[in-house]
């Protein structure tokens, strides 16, 4: 009779530490069931996002501001051939006096806006030159975005470290350009100490170019990309088309740049006119670049 009872209070523990670990494994699955789950924080990225006001080439320079801030963006990029406006008779912006400049200046001010590089045409010769760097000194930009030709090269490099800007070489599609390989712009950057790069992105698929494998090519020189996709790769003849809707791995070009510790600017731009205005389809960028990071507005 003893043994009996010996064997059943045994049971009896074993019964209730299998169900006292069941009950606990329970509660524990109830609460872990429960407790919110902590999403990694997004990482943060140094970039300065805005538009190139060639976006809006079609609209007057005054117009062009109203498009940037009408997108939220607070960075824009001139062009030192955009029509300055009705109060300064159209002008080109390389035709304006010194007075008519700072008139612009204040507008892009008045905006809140910030205009740190502007994209020049030089020309021939050095004067040529000398003359857009006046406008970049004007408007007080960190960089001028350009395609100087091979043979001015020195003296491109040498008045921007006289006017104290860097030159931001910008690339076109093959046929089009000198600049449209990324060896063939980190070839001009040596012995050029005031020359950076400014990748379009959507014009490497032009010539056959993956974007991200370019940006690998130009670790550590890049100043300003110029945000751009395009429908097919090898097509000289197609328009850029919406950010995020062509063949251009947007996720990846964003993870490259976190991987280069890239600190720099980042402008939306078009080539494609579109009707009434580009804004539509910037401000459908301006909503997947936030989205694609993962970051607050």
């Amino acid at each position: 009779m003893k043994h009996k009872y010996q064997i059943l209070l045994l049971a009896v523990v074993l019964l209730g530490v299998g169900f006292s670990g069941n009950f606990s494994l329970t509660l524990r699955a109830q609460s872990n069931a429960q407790a919110p789950k902590n999403k990694p924080a997004a990482k943060k990225v140094d970039w300065k996002l805005g538009v190139a006001l060639y976006t809006f080439s079609t609209a007057s320079f005054p117009e062009q501001l109203a498009y940037a801030d009408s997108a939220s963006l607070k960075y824009v990029e001139g062009f030192v051939f955009a029509k300055a406006g009705k109060e300064l008779q159209d002008s080109a912006l390389f035709r304006l006096s010194p007075s008519g400049l700072q008139h612009l200046k204040k507008q892009i001010a008045d905006k809140g806006l910030k205009m740190e590089s502007i994209y020049i045409i030089g020309g021939k010769t050095v004067a040529d030159w000398k003359r857009d760097f006046d406008i970049a000194k004007a408007f007080g930009v960190k960089y001028v975005t350009a395609e100087p030709p091979r043979n001015l090269w020195n003296s491109v490099d040498s008045l921007a470290g006289v006017y104290g800007v860097k030159v931001a070489l910008h690339n076109h599609w093959k046929g089009n350009s000198i600049y449209w390989h990324p060896d063939s712009l980190l070839a001009a950057l040596e012995g050029h100490p005031n020359f950076a790069a400014c990748p379009d992105l959507g014009h490497y698929p032009k010539s056959g170019i993956n974007p991200i494998l370019a940006l690998k090519k130009l670790q550590g020189k890049i100043i300003g990309i110029h945000l751009k996709d395009i429908a097919e790769y090898n097509n000289k003849k197609i328009q850029d088309v919406p950010v995020g809707t062509g063949v251009i791995d947007f996720p990846a070009v964003f993870d490259e740049l976190k991987t280069q510790k890239y600190k720099g600017y980042i402008m939306i731009e078009r080539d494609t006119k579109e009707k009434p205005s580009n804004l539509s389809s910037v401000k459908q960028t301006v909503d997947f670049y936030y989205k694609t990071l993962a970051i607050p507005r």
